[in-house]
C-alpha cells in the first residue's frame, strides 16, 4: 500500500493535469478515493499539498524536511481516508495529520540533537555557504527573522499562530485540528501575537 501511495503522490505533480475536475467537491473526491479512484486522491493532493507543506514548514523551518513530511502526511491520509467522518472538514483532517507528523519529527530531532557533538560534521555542514544575490538579502533576512521567531514559540502557540494567521482557519477548525479548547486557543494566540510582535516588530519598524 505504501509503495502505491508513494508512486501516486508526488510534490512535482503535473500542473493542470486535472484542471477539468477542479469543481469536484471534497466530499465527492473522498468518496471516489475510498472506492479506489487514484485520480481522485491525486486531485486531493494537488488541491491541498501547498497549504499543508506551508503549514509544516512553519513548524519545522526546513524546506527539504517539510517536503518529506508532506509526503508522509498524504501517505497517512491515503491509508486512513476511510476513517474520515462525513462531518469532518477534509482540510482540518489533513492539517491534523500534518500536525502529528511535524510534531513527531521535531521530537525525534530533539532526541537526536541531544546526542550530537558540536564538532560533528552534521553540525559543521548546517550553514549554507552559497552566495546570495544582494537583491534577495533583505527578503531572506526578514524570512529568517520570522522563522526564528516562530521556532522560539512553544509548540502550542506556534500551532495556533500559524493556523490562524497564515492559514486563516477559524477557532472551531483549529480546535478540531489541535484538540484544544477555544478559550485556550484565544489565550495562546494572544500571547503568540505579543511574542511575534516583540521579535519581528523591531525588525520592520521604520
Amino acid at each position: 500500500m505504501k509503495r502505491l501511495a508513494a508512486r501516486d503522490i508526488s510534490l512535482e505533480g503535473r500542473p493542470g493535469a486535472f484542471t477539468g475536475s477542479l469543481m469536484n467537491s471534497s466530499a465527492d473526491l473522498v468518496t471516489r478515493a475510498c472506492q479506489g479512484d487514484h485520480e481522485a486522491f491525486r486531485l486531493i493532493f494537488e488541491r491541498y499539498s501547498r497549504p499543508v507543506i506551508s503549514f509544516i514548514y512553519d513548524q519545522v523551518s526546513d524546506r527539504e524536511l517539510a517536503d518529506e513530511l508532506t509526503q508522509e502526511t498524504f501517505v497517512r491520509a491515503y491509508r486512513g481516508l476511510k476513517s474520515l467522518r462525513k462531518e469532518t472538514k477534509l482540510s482540518s483532517w489533513l492539517f491534523g495529520i500534518a500536525k502529528n507528523v511535524a510534531r513527531e519529527s521535531l521530537r525525534a530531532r530533539i532526541r537526536q540533537n541531544q546526542h550530537i557533538d558540536l564538532d560533528d560534521k552534521q553540525v559543521l555542514d548546517l550553514s549554507d555557504q552559497s552566495p546570495v544575490p544582494s537583491s534577495q538579502l533583505l527578503d531572506k533576512e526578514f524570512n529568517d527573522v520570522v522563522q526564528r521567531s516562530l521556532a522560539s514559540l512553544d509548540e502550542d502557540k506556534r500551532l495556533v499562530f500559524t493556523l490562524k494567521i497564515f492559514h486563516q482557519c477559524s477557532y472551531e477548525e483549529i480546535a478540531e485540528i489541535t484538540g484544544f479548547s477555544i478559550p485556550k486557543l484565544k489565550t495562546d494566540l494572544h500571547r503568540a501575537r505579543a511574542e511575534m510582535r516583540q521579535r519581528v516588530g523591531q525588525y520592520v519598524r521604520t
